[in-house]
């Protein structure tokens, strides 16, 4: 008789003694090994520590804090699997009225900075409890970053948070090493020496890995000070390009950034996980729901794009520049063996409301399964360089012929009737693979009517700054899909996501999209803004006007009106948008002009025009100052909420 899972404690009730650890977490509980808080914990009960869930505190006082007493080896706090300023604000800025990581999809029941906020809460109540931050708001805040919302440069959210040590990147490793010196007793303030960490020092203590930026003429590690951050946009490029460059446990070293008299230290990243570690984590006893003090609020509704999913990887080599997956998971990819998975889809089709179909076997990118070439094994991903940008490397291994047998041996499991790919399909990585046997068999049995893929622009200079195939790479896709579709009796379409106002996209590239939209027959329902989150390349763009790894000037559009335009563009359906392109039009060349006449079907003499307003002037990096960008023009941020934010990636 199997025996019955249970949740980890969420109550002092369900605790015998005092706990090791209190998980202080942004979302509600959900034990599941899509959610971060759910695998950290279940890793740590795994090695022996008690783990006490505290998911959603009331924020406003210190007594939800106080509930399990002080832990006796610290705290774990994270703001849930998604940032929680992304949580609650659309791209536009306005508040979102929903949030699926609550119960009942309610909004409200976590603050904005959620890491700092409870941090400061656990200070208050417990004063120098040891309090480790963890999750992805912690890891792709954890050097100086630009802050949309509050348009200016903040502090590595160590400082600002106070708490001990920060976790970035996947946690397994770094938290278990953390708990076992802790408690062997070695004091917090002490521990510096664990890869994928970052602490507060002193500026003249010694720092336990290689400086990425050398040493200075004391013997101090080399690394900016906040105020050049904050100060010059051209030193912020160039310290994220270090940042980006060294992230990776091979070839990356330790970089360093000095607050007053402090110094933030970020260790090197921990290793991935191999197969068997992956196998290990995966098969730990999740009960892969909610926990049953939500089911009067309604559930989490977060759990329905995961709860008969399978992740089977870790990593993206893809390397988009608008994505944090290289900053937070990395550019190595790692997977599962295909027994783990099996084993885990026999779980799936054992749950009582499983309907026979497995709705995704995917992870950051669905179809890789191995390291991009061999060489990563040993000297790491390579600097300077892109596995599939500009075009796929001479080195690369586009080899689907393990995820065949994967998809082939989840599709046998006794009560599966179809497996299905929805997450991020790389087309480029695709098409480089010698061999269609992967796209027939995708085309043939893993598509429910639509497959979502990601071309997300058709001019090649937006796409040059998005780090994306060139048009051609995906018009060749399209074309193969149909024709397999139509060889194999479906009748079967595409969803392209596409993508307004990125750096680099003018009104003319913007016109070029709507004329291209209108070309191929797509009439898209939504589009998404260019969304400046931390962590990634085209956010340096938008907020420097610099691409941080040439160097070299970036128009950015930052002015909302010109924003409203390119959008209107690529809706031009809409009757509402019809006096917008008309508007465009004032922004375009001569060329852009053209595209927009042609879109409309209207002859030149024909062509109304709407009064011209003053033209926005976007940002780029100026030749003066030193190449620092100029002022920007104001922002008033207004819009529609973009709706649910899920789980499938943009590839």
């Amino acid at each position: 008789m199997e025996k019955e899972l249970k949740f980890l404690p969420t109550t002092p009730e369900e605790l015998t003694g005092q706990p090791d650890f209190v998980y202080v977490n942004g979302d509600a509980y959900v034990d599941h090994p899509s959610f971060g808080a759910a695998i950290i914990g279940r890793v740590l009960q795994d090695a022996g520590f008690t783990v006490a869930m505290l998911p959603q505190p009331d924020w406003r006082d210190t007594t939800d804090f106080k509930k399990f007493g002080r832990p006796r080896l610290g705290f774990l706090v994270s703001s849930g699997n998604i940032d929680s300023m992304v949580a609650h604000y659309t791209a536009a800025k306005k508040r979102r009225s929903e949030d699926y990581y609550s119960p009942g999809c309610k909004a409200g029941l976590r603050p904005d900075r959620a890491v700092i906020v409870y941090c400061n809460r656990i200070r208050e109540a417990w004063g120098d409890v040891p309090i480790l931050v963890g999750g992805l708001e912690a890891s792709l805040r954890r050097f100086a970053h630009y802050d949309y919302w509050s348009d200016k440069v903040r502090r590595s959210i160590l400082i600002d948070s106070r708490a001990d040590i920060l976790m970035y990147g996947m946690g397994e490793r770094s938290v278990v090493r953390l708990a076992q010196l802790l408690d062997k007793g070695v004091p917090v303030k002490k521990i510096r020496d664990v890869r994928g960490t970052a602490y507060v020092s002193k500026k003249e203590d010694k720092i336990f890995f290689d400086c990425a930026e050398g040493v200075d003429e004391e013997g101090l590690p080399n690394g900016y000070t906040y105020d050049e951050l904050k100060d010059d946009k051209r030193a912020y490029a160039k310290a994220f390009k270090i940042q980006y460059n060294n992230n990776d446990a091979v070839s990356g070293r330790a970089i360093v950034e000095y607050y007053d008299d402090k110094m933030l230290v970020v260790n090197p990243p921990q290793p991935p996980l191999e197969r068997d570690e992956l196998d290990r984590v995966y098969a730990l006893p999740f009960t892969r729901t909610y926990h049953p003090m939500y089911e009067e609020m309604g559930g989490v509704p977060a759990i329905t794009e995961v709860k008969f999913s399978i992740t089977h990887n870790r990593g993206c080599f893809g390397g988009c520049n608008f994505c944090a997956l290289a900053f937070h998971q990395g550019r190595a990819v790692r997977s599962r063996s295909i027994e783990s998975c099996v084993k885990e889809a026999e779980q799936i089709a054992a749950m009582p409301d499983f309907k026979g179909y497995i709705h995704d076997v995917g992870g950051p990118t669905a179809n890789f399964r191995h390291p991009a070439c061999d060489k990563q094994i040993e000297h790491g991903v390579c600097t300077g360089k892109r596995c599939l940008f500009p075009r796929p490397c001479k080195n690369l291994n586009a080899d689907h012929s393990e995820y065949i047998k994967l998809l082939e041996s989840i599709e046998a499991v006794k009560g599966v009737k179809r497996v299905f790919v929805r997450s991020g399909i790389r087309f480029d990585y695709m098409m480089a693979d010698k061999s269609d046997a992967f796209f027939r068999k995708l085309v043939r049995d893993n598509v429910s009517g639509q497959l979502k893929v990601a071309p997300e622009h058709c001019a090649q200079n937006a796409l040059n700054m998005m780090g994306k195939p060139s048009v051609e790479v995906y018009d060749k896709f399209r074309e193969k899909y149909m024709r397999l579709s139509e060889e194999c009796g479906k009748k079967q379409y595409i969803v392209p996501y596409l993508m307004s106002s990125h750096p680099g996209c003018t009104m003319d590239d913007a016109a070029r999209l709507a004329l291209y939209t209108k070309k191929i027959g797509l009439a898209p329902e939504q589009v998404q803004d260019f969304y400046p989150t931390p962590g990634t390349a085209s956010t340096v763009m938008y907020y420097t006007g610099i691409d941080p790894f040439t160097g070299k000037s970036v128009y950015t559009v930052t002015d909302y009106h010109e924003k409203q335009l390119q959008r209107a563009l690529l809706q031009w359906r809409k009757p509402e948008n019809r006096r917008k392109i008309y508007e465009a039009m004032n922004y375009c060349t001569e060329e852009g002009v053209k595209d927009l006449r042609e879109l409309l079907g209207m002859p030149r003499e024909d062509t109304p025009r709407a009064p011209k307003q003053q033209k926005p002037q976007g940002k780029q990096a100026s030749s003066k100052s030193g190449g620092k960008p100029g002022a920007r023009p104001g922002r008033k941020q207004s819009g529609k909420p973009s709706g649910k934010n899920t789980k499938g990636k943009r590839k």
